[in-house]
């Protein structure tokens, strides 16, 4: 186990607490300090959160110190995160393996960066006014100054900005003013100044290309955005060109020239042959970062394809190819034999002369290149020569910078991502092989387009105050600095005493309400240009808070916290801070005050809850709010999962147990290897443990528990060890070669912490099965080497399998091969086998030996056979298959049959004799004497004269009964007349059909069948099965039109099974557990609806209908009437009311009730009043069954009977009973299966009543009926 987030009570470092989800508290992110918190934001009771930036008040120098102390705190972060890569030991327990275990894979969250900088950014920034309060206006929103368009859509040049009064907008285009109105095509959002060029109606979007600004305008001045320089995409097509196939000679340098279209954005370049195959790049072969194709040494297999350079644009999302090289080498070596390539030394091999490297590109010995600031600086050197030469990289005077260099293309690129000033200097490539080296040096000249020291910030004063915006920028060459005032030039604007100018700074002395404007700082070089607006904004305003009143903050104990207070006022307020009303200041000691108003609580306490009020004062007045701090108990797993070795497909158990504050609502979560872990089917998820099933060698890996509140959180982590399958053996060798045996040794794999038991050794034969492997033997764990047993003439092969207790290894790499000398075979063919496939053959079959019972080459069989019994001679043939067939034979008569290996070392020894038979030919009689005999509606019993055993010719299978039914006994009932069939094996001379339907006229015949077929068939008998009891109503349907009637309608049987004289209906009223007496409703044949009257608005109904025949009632269907609306309010009332839980609980109320009021009666004298209890209004969430009047919903679903039984009063259910059996008669064993296993149906129906108070039985169904329901 490894604790991964301790506690800053414990001064253990390494917190860090994620912002919970929908949380209305503010999340805390504690640092590397054990009492350093830092505060994302505020979250007040309206669930809204306000960043401290949209108030801050802090210089830019607070804003300066505070980022330079993000900086260092994440420096520190990375230097703690350091250790923590060491590899994690092996063999050593949970507890032995310290803090840096604990801590180990422990990363810090993406978010943890950007809250040290939010935190430091919210102690000082650009200052904001208050929107309900008149201002200048701000760009909010603007274009990218390079803004590239899709000329398939329209062009969207985006232009935000605020103030108060709203700004109006307007555009320049080439420095000279757009007017909107006369085009079109072009219009601006309102309340906005985005412009957008509608090209649906027609147009060219490049008439439109230029360069635009735009302005916000209001009463108070006026603000510009960047110039926006408008382009239009282009993907020119590639000119069309007929390229002559390029000979070189092999080992000579090529290149192959791209030339792309030049589109805008640059298209990406990719190489592939014509049909869109990607050519293979390696140190040899490789794409310049220009496009072009670079051979360092042309090779003979380079002309088995062609080159197509292919050019794909950004936004046209298209692909064009350009037409194909196609290469012709010249060589000494015309076979390109493959196995040249991985040669020792291949061009020597292939005839081709070594050379010293020489540059392909850059061309010469010296190079220079002009990069700016904070882009990626690319140097490349491409060299030809034989060997391909190596490629180096080296800094004159310095090394190349770790951090930011990285090698690309094989070694011939340089990149170093975001380009400083230190980066300049010389650099050189070195290109080298066994010939011989060269140099080029790169001359790298680092220039810069202006960047900020000092951006301009809004400007908000007094009247009467001072101040002064600064502009400071650098750059290479050093920048110009231009002032605008409300986008002209400060130099053509109206004078202002009260306004100096000094360089890069403007000074404002004694400002008024007049002095209001946007001034635009414009530092430019040839490199580029940045434009900042900033304006001076002069109010008279009382102190105002910014936030909601009353606030309310939870905070863990013993952390860092926050409070912020934004507020606003010109001039600037005081801000000061008390506790509780007490009247001292709170600043110093485990308080700290920053220059917006935030104050800072180092370490919090028990006693640091309480109310805090800010009090902003300046001449104008005074504000002041409050904010409640309440503190809660951190979050602590106290039971921590420990790390576990375990078996795959076992079951392991991760304890997590934790302790946190109760008014906090706690989620406990796992991470697999740092990720969250996807709880499957396999894992059962606690509050306390985490159970895994059928552990998996994917489940092996660290196991993070994540406690978290609202407010914190805590971490523990363990390390789950599977024990896997083994790894392969490896290294076989053969030795001892003897032959009959072979000692086979090899090397064991890793048992990966299960050790191995056996090993399997198997074998493979390339002559009958090859590719196929067979296991031969099997040895202990222990051993490494054996010496296995071996067949004649056979050409093995063989691979170890390792075994442990989890599993088996994959199967070693085969050994060499090994052949065995032949001899006679030891055996002969098993399964041997003599059967007919016709009247007058008999097929002779067996088992072929296989290639370690062969023994020697032509492998064949003698065959022999004659009949038995007569003492002929023995016919023999020679096969080399493993099948022969035996013609011209009487039909069914015994064969003697023996089949013996041989092959070209000798024969096998004489094998058994083996008993067949030849073909069997259709029965010549039929079955005579049928009689039949009704044994109920649907079965019958049927009885025989078996024929004589000579007609049969062939081996007796079985009897059989084809049966049809004829017609139906019920008038205009159409029946199927497909023919059935019943089977009764061996030898017997009786049996029963069942599965007949009821009230039917039938025709039967039967056959005797053998191996060949049926024989003739008998005489056809008829018989009439009698009256059944019907299949139930179809179509039973419920209707309930108003609370006081229900309707019933249904439709006739789908089987009536005889003449149905009408239908019962049972039905019965259920309010929740209380049932009430049954109601019993006979109706005639034709009836099939039926009406009723409810007896109360809030009882439902239960129906049960069957149909009647003289037999007695059938099937029976059930169906329920619906709910009314309010029945889920009855039955809880009903429920509840009847429940023992529910009278104890009522009694023990009452008890205590009158306990408290005996008690309030005594003390009544002494004046003391004692609450009974004190009630929480906590609204119930929607997963609170309860309502508000303390009833339940209630589902009666779970007491819905089966369909077929009944339900007593007492909410028993009865089990059916068949009412019959054919022991009665006799016949099939037990009562409900034939002499062939089929089952027997239902023969006779007995009606039998049983009435008990307020319930009446129904009738009992057949079991066909019930095999019917099921199906």
């Amino acid at each position: 186990m490894r604790r991964l987030a301790t506690r800053g009570a414990a001064g253990d470092v390494g917190e860090v607490a994620a912002p919970a989800a929908d949380s209305s508290d503010c999340a805390r992110v504690r640092s590397l300090s054990p009492w350093r918190l830092i505060d994302l934001c505020a979250t007040w009771n309206t669930g809204v959160c306000f960043p401290s930036t949209a108030w801050s008040r802090a210089s830019s120098g607070v804003a300066r110190q505070g980022l330079n102390e993000a900086e260092e705190l994440s420096s520190a972060w990375e230097a703690h995160l350091e250790p923590l890569k060491a590899p994690r030991p092996q063999g050593l327990g949970s507890r032995e393996r310290g803090l840096v275990l604990r801590m180990a894979r422990q990363q810090p969250p993406p978010w943890v960066h950007a809250a040290f900088l939010l935190f430091f950014l919210s102690l000082g920034g650009a200052i904001e006014i208050p929107m309900d309060l008149t201002q200048p206006p701000t760009i909010t929103k603007q274009s990218v100054k390079d803004h590239i368009v899709d000329p398939r859509d329209n062009i969207l040049i985006e232009c935000e900005a605020k103030g108060n009064p709203a700004p109006s907008f307007h555009w320049t285009r080439n420095s000279r003013f757009f007017n909107i109105a006369k085009d079109p095509r072009v219009s601006m959002r309102r309340r906005s100044g985005t412009l957008v060029i509608d090209f649906r109606s027609g147009g060219r979007p490049e008439e439109y290309e230029g360069e635009y600004q735009c302005f916000a305008r209001n009463k108070f001045g006026t603000a510009l955005s960047n110039r926006i320089r408008l382009q239009v995409s282009k993907s020119p097509l590639w000119p069309k060109e007929n390229l002559d196939p390029v000979v070189v000679q092999e080992g000579a340098p090529l290149t192959l020239q791209c030339n792309p279209p030049p589109g805008l954005p640059s298209p990406v370049i990719f190489w592939m042959s014509s049909s869109m195959e990607p050519i293979t790049q390696d140190k040899r072969v490789s794409q310049g970062h220009n496009g072009d194709l670079y051979f360092s040494n042309v090779m003979l297999q380079d002309m088995q394809t062609d080159y197509s350079c292919n050019a794909r644009f950004h936004f046209t999302h298209t692909i064009q190819q350009k037409n194909p090289f196609t290469l012709k080498v010249l060589t000494n070596h015309p076979y390109n034999d493959s196995s040249l390539r991985n040669h020792p030394d291949m061009y020597s091999a292939r005839g081709v002369a070594e050379r010293t490297p020489s540059f392909m590109y850059p061309q010469g010995t010296s190079s220079s290149q002009m990069v700016l600031r904070g882009m990626d600086l690319l140097l490349e050197c491409i060299a030809s020569g034989v060997p391909t030469p190596d490629i180096a990289w080296y800094k004159k005077g310095g090394d190349l910078p770790s951090d930011k260099a990285k090698f690309e293309n094989f070694n011939k690129a340089l990149r170093i991502t975001n380009v400083s000033e230190e980066d300049s200097g010389e650099y050189f490539c070195l290109a080298s092989n066994k010939m011989g080296s060269i140099r080029h040096t790169i001359s790298v000249r680092v220039k810069a387009a202006p960047y900020w020291l000092d951006e301009p910030k809004n400007l908000i004063l007094a009247p009467g105050e001072d101040g002064r915006l600064v502009c400071r920028a650098n750059g290479n060459p050093k920048p110009t600095v231009q002032w605008m005032v409300n986008g002209e030039p400060l130099q053509s604007a109206p004078p202002n005493p009260n306004r100096e100018v000094a360089g890069d700074t403007i000074i404002f002395r004694d400002t008024q309400i007049s002095s209001r404007a946007v001034y635009q700082c414009n530092t430019s070089n040839e490199h580029g240009y940045l434009l900042a607006n900033a304006f001076v904004s002069v109010l008279d305003v009382p102190p105002r808070m910014l936030s909601p009143r009353n606030q309310f903050i939870r905070v863990i104990l013993y952390n860092r916290t926050r409070l912020d207070c934004p507020f606003f006022g010109s001039p600037i307020p005081t801000l000061r801070w008390f506790k509780n009303g007490q009247g001292s200041n709170l600043d110093g000691g485990n308080y700290h005050v920053y220059e917006n108003g935030s104050l800072e609580i180092k370490m919090i306490r028990k006693e640091d809850q309480g109310i805090y009020t800010c009090v902003a004062t300046n001449i104008l007045g005074k504000a002041e709010n409050q904010v409640r701090l309440e503190v809660k108990d951190p979050t602590r797993i106290y039971r921590m999962p420990e790390d576990q070795v375990v078996k795959r497909g076992t079951t392991v158990q991760l304890e997590c147990r934790v302790k946190h504050d109760p008014s906090l609502k706690l989620t406990v979560s796992w991470l697999k290897d740092d990720e969250p872990l996807y709880i499957g089917n396999r894992m059962k998820k606690e509050d306390d443990s985490l159970t895994i099933f059928g552990v998996a060698e994917r489940d092996q890996g660290s196991y993070t528990c994540v406690a978290s509140t609202e407010l914190d959180q805590d971490l523990a982590k363990a390390y789950l060890t599977v024990l896997g399958r083994p790894d392969r053996p490896r290294d076989l060798e053969l030795t001892d070669l003897a032959e009959r045996s072979v000692r086979l040794t090899w090397i064991p794999g890793d048992d990966n912490n299960s050790p191995i038991t056996d090993y399997v050794v198997q074998f493979e034969e390339d002559q009958f099965q090859p590719g196929v492997w067979h296991d031969h033997s099997k040895f202990p764990g222990s051993v490494n080497s054996a010496i296995l047993q071996l067949s004649p003439y056979v050409n093995y092969q063989f691979r170890v399998i390792a075994v442990n207790e989890v599993g088996s290894s994959h199967p070693s790499l085969p050994s060499e091969r090994y052949r065995t000398s032949g001899a006679p075979p030891e055996s002969n063919p098993s399964d041997v086998k003599g059967e007919g496939t016709r009247k007058n053959n008999m097929e002779i079959t067996w088992t072929p030996m296989n290639a370690t019972s062969a023994f020697g080459p032509n492998l064949r069989y003698i065959v022999k056979w004659r009949r038995r019994e007569t003492r002929e001679t023995w016919n023999n043939v020679t096969v080399w298959g493993s099948r022969y067939v035996v013609g011209q034979t009487p039909v069914y008569v015994p064969y003697e049959i023996r089949v013996q290996a041989e092959n070209d070392f000798g024969k096998a020894p004489e094998p058994d004799t083996v008993i067949g038979y030849s073909g069997e030919d259709y029965p010549r009689a039929a079955p005579t004497e049928v009689k039949i005999r009704v044994l109920n509606s649907t079965a019958i019993s049927l009885q025989w004269n078996r024929v004589y055993s000579d007609t049969v010719q062939g081996q007796l299978r079985e009897y059989r009964a084809y049966y049809w039914r004829e017609s139906s006994l019920l008038k205009n009932l159409w029946v199927s007349q497909k023919r059935q069939q019943a089977s009764f094996p061996g030898d017997r001379p009786r049996g029963v059909v069942s599965r007949l339907f009821p009230y039917s006229n039938y025709k039967l015949e039967m056959v005797v069948v053998n191996g060949r077929g049926d024989g003739p068939r008998s005489e056809t008998k008829e018989f009439t099965t009698p009256e059944g009891v019907p299949s139930a109503p179809r179509r039973f349907r419920v209707r309930q039109p108003n609370l006081e009637t229900i309707n019933l309608e249904w439709d006739h049987p789908e089987h009536p099974n005889g003449i149905l004289i009408g239908y019962t209906l049972k039905y019965v009223a259920f309010n929740g557990t209380k049932v009430g007496k049954q109601m019993v409703e006979n109706f005639s044949p034709n009836q099939t609806k039926f009406s009723m009257q409810r007896a109360d608005p809030v009882s439902r109904y239960r129906f049960t209908l069957s149909a009647r025949t003289q037999v007695g009632s059938g099937e029976a269907v059930t169906e329920e009437s619906p709910a009314p609306p309010n029945e889920a309010y009855t039955n809880n009332q009903a429920d509840i009311a009847t429940q023992g839980w529910f009278i104890g609980l009522m009694c023990a109320i009452a008890l205590l009730v009158l306990i408290l009021l005996i008690v309030c009666f005594i003390k009544r004298s002494r004046g003391g009043k004692y609450p009974v209890r004190e009630k929480k209004d906590v609204p119930l969430g929607p997963e609170d069954p309860k309502e508000e009047d303390g009833s339940f919903d209630y589902s009666d679903e779970d007491n819905k009977p089966l369909q077929g039984s009944q339900t007593s009063l007492d909410g028993t259910i009865k089990q059916q009973e068949s009412d019959d059996s054919l022991v009665d008669y006799g016949e099939g064993g037990e009562g409900q299966f034939n002499e062939d296993g089929s089952f027997i149906g239902q023969y006779t129906v007995k009606k039998d009543k049983e009435e008990t108070e307020g319930n009446e039985s129904s009738e009992a169904t057949s079991p066909v009926n019930a095999i019917y329901s099921l199906a």
